[in-house]
């Protein structure tokens, strides 16, 4: 159907029209900017992408970008299944699993992976609800945490994650070390032992030569590409399944056919196979006697009469079946656990021995000693590694079904004597890997396998670590790690890889596999932790956005799940816990205090706002115990027409006021109409907002817009504050111009102020010559805070100086209470009275009091009141003819506005006009007009100056004259003079000479704070 043309309609309109032809939407056209089409969505959503999002929030603008670069992908099955799969069946189950059984027993060792697993099938259960709730990007389980908890748990938490598994590649790395050197190539040892005792320094220093060069050859690796590293992880998985084979073939042929494999024994205790051939101290040959490697060991020589060892002489040497076979009963005598200190030997229980001498040195003999201390809590350190692999399970699938390989593994394990469980590095079977022994059809299978395992799982934390940092960099919440989220052209992080490679390295100057592991247990359990806790927040939460397709999980798995993380924590290693917390602590901190401000919708904040709703639903809604009572301020700020505040250093002495503590409100009025004003209400509120960040002011914004600048006050003083959390202190600047009449916040708005927080029944502090209060980096070293105590206004001056004087600026400043003393008033009773009081009330103030004479009134205070009541009678004459004109105006603007309307309307008009009115002017009727007004201005000047003052006025300036000079005499040297603030007249005709009073009271004062109390005790002598 062909548009219809039609010369009325604009052609650029009819161009804005094709944009939306066909989509039948013309009446939402004008928000499609903001307000995108459905199907615009789901297209987005259709072509969502889980890459890194950086600091843009949501997936919002890097459509384009994902477009443009190709970013090398890792599918299912090569980026989650096999990096398990290396991580579970890796170093800890080829070289620690059969000591951990030898040690703590069959029972113990299953509790400890018992304890292992279900700390990992709980988090995986945690994992897959917070999974399932939303689309997870890169980074895993720190953007969970960071979404679910905030930036700052989020960042602490995701960075000792990627500490952990940056430590995890150490740890493998050392692994293939010790394969290397200890089962395929001992002779390749740089470092040799030259001494008896040095083997073990020896072997530290090969293991930190070779893991530099492996974790060098790795990082290259990892750098030139991960389509390099998936093609790898093929071929060392294939080597892990082999020997996972291999172990169970060898077990179902040792059931029925237990191999030949002797360990040897001098009395109870195991021999190392290293240095000698034969079990035994001598061989018959030809009738002959001959004494054996064995015997050279123990005596000084090799002749049947030489001097031995006293344990060799008085035990025999026997050999005993390594693999005895299940048929045997070992599995009892496996049961229970065998913990020993370092250093000890290696003892069968049961074998028969006679106990040699005890100055019997030890070191040089062929014995199988343990190399580090073992208990339960150490054992759980170690083994926990080999359990975290199934954590990356989550990225893509629902399923939570758990890897059990490992317990299968290790049961199967115990019909090995434990002898030779006990060995870590298998000296009693000629150096051999402890659990190649019970492979088939060869050991190197086990040997190979478990070489390939670890070096695999080394590169997937390698490949891993960076990526985990990389999406903590680009989102901006930690500042100084935001070099590492810059990377090649395709997205690889080759910065993160290189602060990763040297990390790792610092696990490989340790050099010991026992030592890095329980580094690494910690910062796993604290991730697993914070996973649970995360969980558990928002199903107790209840958020509507926590809606995980994953149905089979609930709030007290979580929360068992992170109770037993802690606990293991501690278990592990009570000290690492402490300095892991520690670090997670300080990185909070730092983030808290630097780190970018992100609103993600996480579980603190919404738990934040349950807490603020619970406590503010207890508050009584009401005025708290005077003990309780500090001032909650409401702090009302002038704003220039470029919306900037005029007077900082209100918020200055705010800050010092507070310290912090308590409600703070900040407020300021613009003039006009909302809507027309939105874009500077926001603009005042960003510059307000800056400004308390600079002036440490913590407390809340709130900017009102109002056609009157009056009522707009009024408006903050109403309503300002929620619940029992209301103000009840208004805090304002002293209006320096209140003498001109253009000034917005003038005299009557002033004054209309005091009256109305004396109506709301809260007190009034009024800082004068704000500008010459100090700001937060000033310190007075010496002064005095005085306080001219006139009348009781609830404790009001007593407490004040007492908060300012917590702030650095005012600390070393005195305080001293002065009072006024009557004719009739016994000066020296008052003095110990307030004394005596100010002792209960704990506040150290010198005190004074100062005697007022009655005397006559001065001609001075006469001529200032005189002078005070004329200027007020001026001002109304020049207001009077102001109005005047003003009206006139609006009269003859209102009669041309009706000569163009309805007859209705020009009626409705004529009607409002006055009758006394003459619209129709002459220029004799206008000369005349004008001297009539002139005369009238002539004759009401004459009154003014021909008038005499009111005798009350003359009174109350009487009593400002006085006390004025009686505070300058004391204190017009004082860094702060706080006043009582008399009240405003009943009588509204008299507010122009109220603000005259207060001028010259507080004149020639430097920094004058004027407190008017809300007319309740806010401070008490009782505990």
């Amino acid at each position: 159907m062909e548009e219809e043309s039609s010369p009325f309609i604009n052609s650029a309109e009819m161009d804005r029209g094709n944009m939306y032809e066909g989509k039948n939407m013309a009446l939402f056209e004008e928000e499609m900017d903001s307000n995108p089409m459905v199907s615009s969505l789901l297209n987005k959503l259709a072509n969502y992408t889980n890459l890194t999002q950086g600091v843009v929030e949501h997936e919002a603008d890097e459509d384009s970008k994902r477009k443009e670069v190709k970013v090398p992908r890792m599918g299912t099955f090569i980026g989650v299944y096999l990096p398990c799969l290396q991580n579970i069946l890796g170093v800890i189950l080829f070289l620690r699993l059969t000591w951990i059984v030898g040690t703590a027993g069959v029972l113990e060792s299953f509790i400890i992976v018992f304890m292992c697993c279900a700390c990992t099938m709980l988090t995986a259960i945690s994992m897959s609800a917070i999974a399932t709730n939303g689309v997870v990007p890169a980074g895993g389980s720190y953007y969970m945490i960071s979404r679910s908890l905030g930036p700052e748990f989020g960042g602490a938490v995701g960075l000792c994650f990627y500490l952990g598994t940056t430590f995890a590649g150490a740890m493998y790395i050392l692994g293939t070390i010790e394969i290397l050197l200890t089962y395929i190539s001992p002779s390749a040892a740089i470092f040799k032992a030259e001494e008896v005792g040095e083997e073990t320094e020896a072997m530290l220093n090969n293991m930190r030569v070779y893991g530099t060069c492996i974790i060098i050859l790795m990082a290259v690796v990892v750098f030139v590409g991960v389509k390099y590293v998936n093609k790898l992880a093929l071929v060392f998985l294939a080597c892990v399944i082999l020997s996972i084979i291999a172990i169970y073939a060898g077990v179902i042929k040792t059931a029925f056919d237990p191999p030949d494999f002797p360990i040897c024994l001098l009395g109870n205790r195991t021999l190392s196979k290293r240095n000698f051939d034969v079990c035994a101290k001598f061989t018959e040959s030809n009738n002959e006697t001959k004494t054996t490697s064995l015997w050279r060991l123990f005596c000084d020589s090799s002749l049947l009469n030489a001097t031995c060892d006293d344990y060799f002489t008085l035990n025999n040497v026997t050999e005993i079946q390594g693999i005895p076979g299940i048929m045997s009963g070992v599995l009892t005598d496996n049961l229970w656990s065998t913990y020993s200190e370092k250093g000890s030997i290696v003892e069968k229980k049961h074998q028969p021995s006679v106990a040699g001498s005890e100055e019997t040195k030890l070191g040089g003999l062929p014995y199988v000693f343990t190399d580090i201390m073992t208990y339960f809590t150490m054992l759980v350190g170690i083994y926990f590694p080999s359990v975290t692999g199934r954590y990356n399970y989550f990225f893509v699938s629902e399923d939570v079904r758990e890897f059990f390989v490992k317990p299968k593994v290790w049961i199967s394990l115990t019909e090995i004597t434990r002898d030779i469980f006990l060995q870590k590095f298998g000296e009693a079977v000629n150096g051999n890997l402890v659990v190649g022994t019970l492979a088939w059809p060869s050991p190197w299978v086990i040997v190979i396998g478990s070489f390939f395992s670890t070096c695999g799982a080394g590169l997937q934390s390698l490949t891993g670590a960076p990526r985990l940092l990389q999406a903590i960099a680009r989102d901006g919440i930690v500042p100084f790690i935001q070099v590492f989220g810059h990377g090649k052209a395709n997205g690889e992080p080759t910065w993160a890889l290189l602060l990763t490679a040297g990390i790792c390295e610092i696990g490989i100057l340790i050099a010991s596999l026992d030592s890095v592991a329980p580094i690494l247990s910690m910062f796993f359990l604290m991730c697993y932790m914070f996973v649970n806790l995360a969980c558990a927040v928002q199903t107790l939460l209840r958020t509507p956005n926590w809606r995980p397709r994953f149905k089979f999980y609930h709030w007290t798995l979580s929360f068992l799940g992170m109770s037993l993380c802690l606990a293991l924590m501690f278990i592990c290693s009570w000290y690492y816990a402490l300095i892991a917390m520690l670090i997670a602590g300080c990185i909070y901190k730092y983030i808290e205090y630097r780190g970018a401000e992100k609103e993600w919708g996480d579980g603190i904040r919404g738990l934040s706002l349950n807490a603020a709703r619970y406590a503010l639903l207890r508050v009584e809604d009401g005025p708290p115990h005077t003990k309780n009572w500090r001032p909650q301020l409401l702090v009302l700020l002038n704003l220039d027409s470029e919306q900037l505040v005029k007077h900082p250093r209100l918020l200055s002495f705010t800050s010092q006021l507070k310290a912090g503590k308590g409600l703070t409100i900040v407020g300021s009025v613009l003039q006009g109409i909302y809507l027309d004003k939105c874009s500077e209400t926001q603009k005042a509120e960003e510059n307000v907002k800056a400004l308390m960040g600079v002036e440490k002011t913590k407390g809340f914004c709130q900017i009102v817009v109002s056609p009157n600048f009056r009522d707009g006050i009024s408006y903050l003083i109403q309503s300002a504050g929620l619940g029992g959390m209301k103000h009840n202190t208004v805090l304002m600047a002293w209006p320096q111009s209140w003498k001109q009449t253009e000034n917005r916040f003038s005299w009557k708005n002033f004054v209309d102020t005091v009256r109305e927080t004396t109506a709301a029944q809260q007190a009034l502090l009024v800082a004068k010559n704000i500008d010459l209060f100090p700001t937060n980096q000033e310190r007075f070293t010496e002064g005095n805070i005085d306080v001219w105590w006139i009348v009781h206004d609830g404790g009001m001056l007593m407490l004040l100086p007492f908060l300012l004087r917590q702030h650095k600026v005012w600390r070393k400043c005195k305080m001293r209470i002065f009072t006024v003393a009557q004719m009739d008033d016994n000066s020296i009773q008052m003095k110990k009275d307030l004394q005596m009081f100010l002792y209960h009330l704990r506040l150290n103030a010198e005190v004074e009091v100062v005697e007022m004479l009655e005397n006559d009134i001065s001609a001075f205070t006469y001529e200032k009141t005189l002078m005070m009541e004329q200027r007020s009678q001026m001002l109304k004459q020049m207001q009077l003819s102001k109005n005047e004109r003003e009206r006139e105006a609006q009269l003859i603007h209102d009669r041309n506005t009706a000569s163009h309307s309805s007859p209705a309307v020009k009626a409705s008009v004529a009607a409002a006009l006055p009758e006394k009115v003459q619209m129709t002017w002459t220029k004799e009727k206008f000369v005349a007009e004008k001297h009539k007004t002139k005369d009238s201005n002539v004759s009401g000047f004459k009154d003014i100056f021909n008038m005499k003052p009111n005798q009350s006025n003359v009174r109350r300036m009487h009593t400002a004259v006085k006390l004025n000079g009686v505070v300058l005499n004391k204190s017009q040297h004082a860094q702060l003079v706080l006043l009582n603030m008399p009240g405003p007249p009943k009588n509204r005709k008299g507010d122009e000479n109220y603000m005259e009073f207060l001028e010259v009271l507080t004149e020639g004062l430097d920094r004058v704070l004027l407190v008017r109390g809300s007319g309740r005790e806010v401070i008490t002598i009782y505990s």
